[in-house]
């Protein structure tokens, strides 16, 4: 049996974040390693609601703030020159990536 890594990446930057999964998938299609993904998972919606006034006074309005985290995982086969290429990705501020080999 392949054994394959699961890259899973998160981040608050849907941009960011598609654009490691592409350069993982040229990393794939050069290396020609069998890639399955990106899979989008469901956006996860941090809801935070502040009170406009600094004190207790005056009418009570309220902010909604919302920060999203986008997340998606990817399957590749577990190629030794491919991983490598994979770590050596510049991973911008913002996004988390974590790899898990399986078996």
């Amino acid at each position: 049996m392949v054994q394959r890594a699961r890259i899973s990446l998160s981040g608050i930057d849907a941009g960011k974040v598609d654009s490691i999964c592409k350069q993982i998938r040229e990393i794939s299609q050069k290396t020609g390693v069998a890639i399955a993904g990106p899979i989008p998972l469901p956006t996860k919606k941090l809801k935070v609601p502040v009170r406009k006034g600094p004190d207790g006074g005056g009418t009570s309005t309220i902010d909604h703030w919302e920060m999203r985290i986008h997340k998606r995982l990817i399957d590749i086969d577990a190629d030794e020159r491919a991983l490598r290429q994979v770590m050596r990705i510049q991973v911008p501020d913002g996004v988390n990536i974590e790899i898990v080999l399986t078996g």
